[in-house]
């Protein structure tokens, strides 16, 4: 009941800044105001993978909670994993506000936040006080703005998570950090993976998350040097540059990543691609656009195990992750896949 009501207050938030009314959610989730999941999820939406299991394939993605304080009421929703960051090294400010746009009549978000949190000693001693098992939790760490040297941050920052997390996520993909997308450059990240191989050789599953504007070729590039790095898988995508001809929203004009429904075309394609080029030796976190079961369903036959939601749920409230659990079992059955471990990758083969 409490989180159909925190649903019904989300158009409320939306007559207010974006920014302010995040803080706003974050603070009633802290209170344990949006309730919590009222029933077990149905056994076919398990998946076991990298040796764990969740519960469902639905998660939050990084973003939503930057400083890791409101994990539990986050997993209490029933999220079958949750993502917390990004973290850089040290606190920062991110860009000047305001930096985050509602794009209404196209159910989609722009930000240019710039990875403001409050660093890695207030992320680590949140991590801490999660109760580990409850559901598996993701740290998405990244660099400073200011001062950053990635082949010595990153492996820091891993080092610094690896005890409070289930898998690691490098960010090199955020579009508001200037010069972070270079990254993805073949040689720079083999440097990079490199580093932290040699500095935390003993870590959690390590993802790498991806930007969804790269050239088909580069991403074949990317997923061989995560395979010969010992990456254990990708998440795509994060958000867009680009503008689709599409928008209507007289933001659309703003600088920033574009998310939300706009990018669930071109997210899915280069997951797919990426598949196709990791012939499995990967594991996938498919992310852009999901508001809906069916669309879960088709991250999922692209190649993802598992799949993240962000703008709709900022948009749709609490309310929205047992909608789409129960869209994503009527989906499946409707298309004949006994579970969601029987649909992966239904579309490759």
């Amino acid at each position: 009941m409490i989180a159909h009501l925190a649903s019904l207050a989300t158009p409320l938030l939306r007559l207010i800044d974006p920014e302010h009314a995040h803080g706003i959610a974050l603070h009633a989730l802290r209170l344990g105001l949006a309730g919590r999941a009222s029933s077990p999820d149905d056994p076919r939406l398990g998946v076991r993978v990298l040796g764990q299991f969740f519960r469902n394939p639905i998660g939050l993605a990084a973003g939503f909670d930057k400083n890791a304080v409101a994990l539990g009421p986050l997993a209490r929703l029933g999220f079958g994993f949750v993502e917390a960051g990004t973290v850089t090294p040290l606190p920062q400010p991110g860009n000047p506000r305001p930096r985050l746009f509602r794009l209404t009549e196209d159910s989609a978000v722009i930000n240019r936040m710039g990875f403001n949190n409050e660093g890695l000693d207030v992320y680590v001693a949140n991590l801490k006080k999660f109760s580990r098992g409850l559901v598996p939790v993701g740290a998405n760490v990244g660099i400073n703005k200011v001062g950053a040297d990635p082949e010595r941050d990153y492996p820091a920052l891993i080092a610094a998570v690896a005890a409070h997390a289930d898998y690691i996520v490098i960010n090199v993909s955020s579009p508001n950090t200037p010069g972070l997308r270079d990254l993805q450059g073949e040689a720079r990240l083999r440097s990079i993976l490199g580093a932290v191989g040699a500095a935390v050789p003993v870590r959690p599953p390590l993802f790498v998350k991806l930007a969804p504007d790269l050239a088909p070729e580069t991403i074949r590039t990317v997923v061989e040097t995560c395979i010969a790095s010992g990456v254990q898988g990708l998440i795509i995508s994060n958000t867009t540059i680009a503008r689709p001809k599409t928008l209507r929203s007289a933001q659309a004009i703003q600088a920033g990543g574009l998310s939300g429904a706009p990018l669930f075309a071109a997210s899915t394609e280069v997951l797919r691609l990426a598949a196709r080029h990791a012939g499995g030796k990967l594991t996938l976190i498919g992310v852009g656009g999901v508001a809906s079961g069916a669309q879960a369903l088709a991250k999922i036959k692209a190649g993802a195990s598992l799949v993240q939601i962000y703008s709709a749920f900022a948009y749709q409230g609490p309310a929205l992750v047992g909608r789409i659990k129960r869209e994503l079992l009527a989906a499946l059955e409707t298309e004949g896949f006994a579970s969601v471990e029987a649909a992966i990758g239904a579309d490759l083969k």
